[in-house]
Order: structure tokens, then sequence, then C-alpha cells
């Protein structure tokens, strides 16, 4: 992957193949062995599918008699499947400040709480502004009040730590 951008594979099909001998795999999976290129050929004509060559760096290379449209529909299905398994975990920054009103608290801790069911991490942030960073024990509550809100869904990843004039806590959705 260069860029974001997923590389595009070549494989050489039938007489494309340089190989002069190659280990061969019909569409079932099952090895027949290492053959010479026109006798793969040969197998996979009267068998009316094509010669792909699958592993080209392997010694010999390794070729598979299979119908390359049906080959290429399950890389994709492949690649797809292993998409769907790996499902990023965002982190999502809720933002609060020492002296928070009630219900300002509230209506973050409420999307706090969307952001933890949908399985994504939270990173509470208390930013201190001017002369508020003199009392830092005021975040400190402040957070110690959110975790303990949050309990039900999430566990806490990294104790408040303070950078700067940012208090911060990050917090792990828990298992159901």
């Amino acid at each position: 992957m260069k860029g974001g951008r997923i590389a595009k594979v070549f494989y050489r099909i039938n007489q494309y193949i340089k190989a002069p001998q190659l280990r061969v795999v019909d569409d079932h999976a099952v090895q027949i062995g290492v053959l010479t290129k026109e006798e793969a050929l040969a197998r996979a004509q009267a068998a009316g599918l094509d010669l792909v060559e699958v592993a080209p760096n392997a010694n010999p290379p390794v070729a598979k008699i299979i119908n390359f449209a049906k080959f290429k529909y399950q890389l994709k299905q492949k690649t797809a499947s292993s998409k769907k398994g790996s499902r990023s975990q965002d982190i999502k920054e809720i933002r609060l400040t020492p002296f928070i009103a009630a219900n300002d608290f509230n209506v973050r801790l409420n999307k706090a709480t969307d952001f933890l069911k949908q399985g994504n991490k939270v990173r509470l942030v208390v930013k201190f502004v001017g002369r508020q960073i003199t009392h830092p024990e005021f975040g400190h509550n402040l957070l110690a009040k959110a975790t303990e809100k949050l309990s039900e869904l999430a566990t806490v990843e990294s104790p408040p730590n303070l950078r700067g004039k940012l208090l911060m806590t990050i917090l792990t959705p828990t298992k159901k």
C-alpha cells in the first residue's frame, strides 16, 4: 500500500507464464505435481479452464488450473472478509473545562456514552484556561466524576495525566 492505495497484483495466465516447470494445483486445491508448462496448459485447456501463476517467486512457481474470473472473485472476497474483520477503533475526544455547568457536563457524558456504545475509545480532556491551571485538582475531580458515571460502559485505559494545560484520560469500552 502506497499513499493509501492498494497495490494491484498482476497474475500471468496461460501462454504468458514464463517458467518452464510449474507446480500445478487444480481448482479444488488438490496438488497435481510438477509439470512442464506445456503439460499444464494442455490440462487446463482440456478442462476448459485457465492456468494462473499464483506464486511466481516459489521454486518451481505455483500455478493453479481455475477460471480466471472465478479466481479474481475469490481474491476480492478474501480481501473484503479481511477488511470486515478488522474494524478500526477510533478515539473520540470530549472536551471539558474545570468549571463546566452541570447540564453541559451531562450532555458531554451522554455523547461519550454514545461513542462507547459504538465501540470507540473516548479521550476525556479538561482544558485549563488562564489561571485555572493553578488548581488542577478541579480537573482531577471532574475526570473522577466522569469516569465514575461511565464505569458501567468503560474502563480507564490511561489514568489522568497533565500535559501542558490539558488534563487527559482515555476510556476503553468494556466487552459485553
